[in-house]
């Protein structure tokens, strides 16, 4: 099937989802509706052994459109947003972002959420909603999980990007290759995975998540009444965002 703002490749066992909305990859609702669609598709498919995203363009992605947070559009947002997170685990198959150049916002919790991240030295990673008067639901309820409550914490309120190597130091991420090295190291660690029973990866995924998977539901549903019933409703979000949208610096009234 073709899609317009991803592709999808099948192959060996490997699938690829490639998001392919250049130059910068921003994720608008029609973009992750068809990341959806595709994930649908993969649900019954017992001979996927790993599930790879990666992206065309200057960056991974740099976030969920701004945009698509005002205006009514808040609730759908989210909704297909968290969708893509959902299906991922009912996939339940081994993931592994690819990440190069800038990785923000939803972009950077699409890549987080994966399983693994193996990330080009030019790749930047970081959760600057606060900027803007909201918060990134999926690392609030990620983070803490992958690199601790203090950092998390540090990250998450204080909006700060860091570079690979710092992302690499703290176990945001897996492993680092220069550019240049990407093809390479990109097979190399594919190929740990395409010679191994795709039924036993996917169970020992799912005895590895046990406990973190068990909780992640309910708690996602109280993260998302968080933000669509309490931030979305203050003035400072909207401000937020409206002061992106018009390139200036925001006026923040603290309620």
């Amino acid at each position: 099937m073709e899609y317009k703002h991803i592709l999808v490749k099948k192959d060996n066992g490997l699938v690829t989802i490639t998001l392919n909305r250049p130059p910068l990859n921003w994720l608008n609702i029609a973009m992750m509706e068809e990341i959806n669609q595709a994930l649908s598709g993969l649900k019954d498919d017992s001979g996927i052994k790993l599930l790879m995203f990666d992206a065309s363009g200057k960056a991974f992605s740099v976030g969920v459109e701004v945009a698509e947070h005002m205006n009514g559009l808040a609730e759908k947002m989210i909704e297909v947003f968290h969708g893509m997170f959902r299906l991922i685990d009912q996939v339940g198959v081994p993931t592994l972002a690819v990440v190069h150049g800038s990785c923000l916002g939803g972009g950077c919790e699409l890549a987080i959420y994966c399983d693994m991240v193996l990330a080009l030295d030019n790749a930047k990673f970081g959760q600057p909603e606060i900027a803007v008067g909201v918060y990134p639901p999926i690392a609030a309820l990620v983070l803490p999980h992958i690199i601790g409550r203090k950092k998390a914490m540090e990250l998450v309120l204080s909006g700060d990007i860091i570079d690979a190597k710092t992302a690499l130091e703290i176990g945001l991420i897996n492993q680092v290759v220069p550019v240049a090295d990407k093809d390479q190291a990109v097979e190399k660690m594919v190929n740990k995975f395409l010679n191994k029973s795709a039924a036993i990866l996917k169970l020992t995924k799912k005895a590895c998540l046990t406990g973190i998977l068990a909780q992640s539901q309910d708690n996602l549903k109280t993260i998302e009444d968080i933000y669509l019933n309490e931030v979305m409703k203050t003035h400072d979000a909207l401000e937020g965002l409206n002061s992106f949208l018009e390139k200036r610096n925001p006026t923040w009234k603290n309620c």
